[in-house]
C-alpha cells in the first residue's frame, strides 16, 4: 500500500510517502505565512521515484493545533479524494506524537502536550516504551497551572512548544512518517467529507443584534 500522510498541524509541517510500511520519501518545512504543500508532495515523489498515480491512500494528522494547517491538510486530502477516488484516513496529531517520542526513545510516562490557546493546553499522557506505547490518560484541555504543577513534578512533558512555555522540556514535532505509519497499521478508511479537526472545545457563536451592522 502506498500511503501520502500529510501533517501540518505545527509550525514544522511535514509531507512523506510509505510503501509496505517503510518511508520512502519525506520533506520538512518551518512553516511561513504559506505553506509549500505540492512542492513539498513533489519532492517526497521524487525521492519515492512514483507518480501521483500510484498513491493509494492519504493520510492526515487532525490535530490539535494549527487549525489553519489541519484545515488545509484535509482540504488537500479530500480534493484529492473527488479527483482520483482514492481512500483517505485521518488519526491524531498527539498520537504521532507519542510515536515520535518512541522513535527519541523517551520511554516511561511521558505526557504530549499541544498549545490550546487561552492559556490552556491539550494533554495526553502515554506509557512508552521501546517495544510500544499506549494512553494512559485520553486527550483533554487543561489550564497552564495544572500543566505547569506536572513539570514541577518531573513528570515527562514534550510537544510542539514545550521549550517556550516550559524550560528544559523537549520541543518534539508530529511527523508525517508518524501519521503513515498509523494508517497502515490501523487499517481505517473512510470517506474524505468525513475528515474533521481534533478540536474539544465548543465552538459557540453569538448572533449579531438587529441593526447592529
Amino acid at each position: 500500500m502506498t500511503i501520502l500522510a500529510l501533517e501540518f498541524s505545527s509550525e514544522q509541517r511535514s509531507v512523506a510517502v510509505s510503501r509496505g510500511g517503510l518511508v520512502i520519501g519525506e520533506a520538512i518545512q518551518t512553516a511561513s505565512r504559506n505553506t509549500a504543500a505540492f512542492a513539498m508532495i513533489e519532492s517526497v515523489f521524487a525521492q519515492a521515484k512514483i507518480e501521483r498515480e500510484e498513491v493509494e491512500v492519504i493520510a492526515v494528522g487532525l490535530g490539535p493545533g494549527s487549525y489553519t494547517g489541519v484545515r488545509a491538510a484535509i482540504a488537500l486530502a479530500q480534493g484529492w479524494q473527488l479527483a482520483r477516488g482514492i481512500k483517505t484516513t485521518g488519526t491524531s496529531s498527539v498520537a504521532a506524537l507519542a510515536a515520535c517520542a518512541q522513535a527519541e526513545k523517551f520511554f516511561g510516562r511521558v505526557s504530549i502536550i499541544v498549545n490550546a490557546q487561552r492559556e490552556e493546553f491539550y494533554l495526553a499522557t502515554y506509557d512508552i516504551s521501546e517495544a510500544s506505547w499506549k494512553e494512559l490518560e485520553p486527550l483533554k484541555i487543561l489550564p497552564l497551572p495544572e500543566v505547569q504543577s506536572r513539570a514541577v513534578k518531573g513528570e515527562i512533558l514534550i510537544g510542539p512548544e514545550a521549550e517556550k512555555f516550559f524550560p528544559g522540556c523537549p520541543t518534539i514535532f508530529p511527523q508525517a512518517w508518524a501519521v503513515a505509519k498509523q494508517a497502515a497499521e490501523s487499517g481505517k478508511f473512510f470517506a474524505g467529507e468525513k475528515l474533521e479537526p481534533i478540536y474539544l472545545r465548543e465552538t459557540n457563536f453569538t448572533k449579531a443584534r438587529p441593526g447592529s451592522c
